[in-house]
């Protein structure tokens, strides 16, 4: 889809295939939860993940490669290894981790709360500007839809999610938006497919060795990867991340932000359903409400952050996904 990669294109689009596109990419980065699920079964979380990303840097570096594109500077791998390891070493290594405890489609509805840590960290830096009113609205919305997917077991009528899972999620949320918003201070190429292919080498290599130190080859046999994982797998290399990054740079190039925004919103409602009706992961009152209650603060940040694109795009960045934020 995007022909060029090392720029983004301005091209007329029609609305048809904008929203051709926007429903591929609502599709295929729903379903990337789920896969992690599936994937994580028989392969260990972190070097199912650093195989991931560093298999799809590779070949991603090596397309833009052989299109020409020239070689990165030492200063550049320096800023991409920082923030290869704060999106996809603790950001998606985070995610994929807690989903040994947490239902796919609630982690998708948590890691949303990457748009609310984005505008504060935004807002704390210097010339930060404050958050508009619906951002505070948004803010207490999100918390209180976490709260309520934690909190005492006869809430919301069924069962409770985990808290360790969950403190996790968060912090994991945290690290993506902080290398968010350093991305666009950090000396990064300014071609996105080049940089984002040097993050996830670099993100997906940390990962292997951080799953060498977590001591994952003593619970790794590959006779014992069932198909179902190693499909899954070949299907985050392939759709979640090559397709699915394709996907948004064409998008960026010639939807407008507050479009292409919506897959903050629409992704967690696909993971929630996919998970329920593939995993037979429990959807009850309490996942449904805090459901609502997450995404509607979530709708609250994207929207009342509209006057700034920059932000607005790169807060919709969710760990899930290893995608570099718009620069």
């Amino acid at each position: 889809m995007a022909s060029d990669p090392h720029q983004h294109t301005g091209a007329k689009a029609s609305p048809g295939h904008i929203w051709l596109v926007l429903v591929v990419l609502y599709v295929v980065w729903g379903s990337t939860y789920l896969a992690m699920r599936f994937a994580i079964a028989t392969i260990p979380p972190f070097w199912m993940a650093g195989t991931r990303h560093f298999v799809a840097g590779a070949l991603l570096f090596g397309f833009v490669r052989l299109r020409g594109m020239r070689w990165p500077s030492r200063r550049e791998w320096g800023a991409a290894a920082g923030i290869g390891v704060l999106l996809l070493t603790l950001g998606n290594g985070g995610v994929v981790w807690a989903e040994q405890y947490v239902d796919s489609g609630v982690t998708a509805l948590i890691v949303a709360f990457v748009a609310i840590w984005m505008v504060l960290i935004d807002w704390l830096l210097p010339s930060g500007r404050r958050p508009r009113r619906g951002v505070f609205v948004g803010l207490a919305l999100g918390l209180g839809g976490v709260g309520l997917l934690v909190g005492p077991a006869h809430m919301g009528g069924d069962q409770r999610v985990s808290v360790v899972g969950t403190v996790v999620l968060v912090v994991a949320s945290f690290a993506w938006a902080l290398g968010s918003i350093l991305s666009r201070r950090l000396p990064l190429p300014p071609e996105p497919l080049l940089a984002t292919a040097m993050e996830m080498l670099c993100g997906g290599a940390m990962l292997l060795v951080l799953g060498g130190f977590a001591g994952e080859s003593r619970h790794f046999h590959l006779h014992a990867v069932t198909p179902q994982s190693f499909l899954a797998l070949g299907y985050l290399v392939v759709m979640g991340s090559l397709v699915g990054f394709t996907a948004y740079i064409w998008l960026l190039g010639t939807a407008r932000p507050a479009q292409v925004a919506t897959y903050a919103y629409v992704n967690p409602l696909v993971a929630v359903v996919l998970g329920w009706g593939l995993a037979g992961e429990p959807m009850g009152p309490r996942t449904v409400l805090a459901a609502v209650v997450i995404l509607s603060g979530v709708a609250c940040i994207v929207y009342s952050s509209g006057a700034r694109p920059g932000v607005t795009l790169a807060a919709v960045v969710v760990p899930g996904h290893d995608v570099s934020p718009a620069r």
